[in-house]
């Protein structure tokens, strides 16, 4: 089992939600020290900064690893990868974030003054 921090489409009421739900553990936010950008306005695009202050929210999972590798990841978008996050409360875990090299392709719009991936769509008139 992993756990692991999802804030896009796999949240409760997202379309991929099916694939875990019944591995949802809660909701949670990530330890202060994350930008969060709009991956073409299809996912959200996680980047640990530790330079930062905001803590983004999500939900957490506790899935079995062949079901990340096998249900999961296969349907991640390219310009995300697996990668180690901190929970607000120090829990390491794992996270979809924008792959490396993605920031600096300037295609990505920063929307972490959002706090989160449903408060953004919500700027453009769509639900999670």
């Amino acid at each position: 089992m992993a756990l692991i921090f999802f804030n896009g489409q796999a949240m409760t009421g997202g379309p991929f939600h099916p694939l875990v739900a019944e591995y949802l553990v809660g909701p949670v936010r990530t330890a202060p020290g994350h930008r969060f950008f709009s991956v073409r306005d299809v996912c959200p695009g996680l980047l640990p900064d530790p330079g930062g202050s905001a803590a983004i929210e999500g939900e957490l999972y506790d899935l079995p690893l062949e079901h990340l590798r096998d249900a999961v990841l296969p349907g991640e978008p390219p310009e995300l990868e697996l990668g180690v996050i901190a929970l607000a409360d120090g829990t390491p875990c794992l996270s979809m974030v924008l792959r490396r090299g993605e920031l600096e392709r300037g295609v990505h719009r920063e929307i972490t003054a959002h706090g989160g991936w449903r408060a953004y769509l919500a700027t453009l008139g769509r639900t999670a």
